[in-house]
């Protein structure tokens, strides 16, 4: 069985660019999804879920670039769980969504670029390259 999520949602906060000791690029963000339905009652309600996001390399570098807070993304990934010990020596767990594919639905600052593609093109085509980890 594959291990692959798929989500749509809003970025909740600006990314920021950070590197691992061995100087990958990485951001960490969370990304929230709503569901909305109609209850037994009639009433419509919603719910918003919030998933933890890794991007690397030169996705990192992209999101970095070209998303904000509140920007909507397509986002293709995998489960991963890591765990620790807090200082009370209780276990701690957190699931992440590894991001290996990512699709801007409206990047900050799209402009034309001089090339014929307007940035999210030029930036849609650079997310094909398939990413080494």
């Amino acid at each position: 069985m594959a291990n692959k999520v798929l989500l749509v949602g809003n970025l909740g906060s600006d990314p920021e660019l950070g590197t691992t000791p061995s100087g990958t690029p990485v951001v960490n963000l969370n990304l929230a999804t709503n569901e909305k339905w109609t209850d037994k009652q009639g009433e419509k309600q919603e719910a918003t879920e919030w998933h933890r996001l890794v991007f690397w390399a030169r996705h990192a570098e992209i999101v970095t670039q070209y998303c904000g807070k509140g920007s909507k993304l397509f986002v293709e990934g995998s489960l991963q769980t890591r765990s620790w010990e807090d200082e009370q020596g209780n276990k701690k767990y957190s699931t992440e969504i590894r991001v290996r594919n990512f699709e801007m639905l409206d990047p900050k600052g799209a402009r034309d670029s001089g090339n014929g593609m307007n940035d999210e093109e030029s930036v849609l085509a650079e997310l094909e390259e398939p990413l080494a980890f």
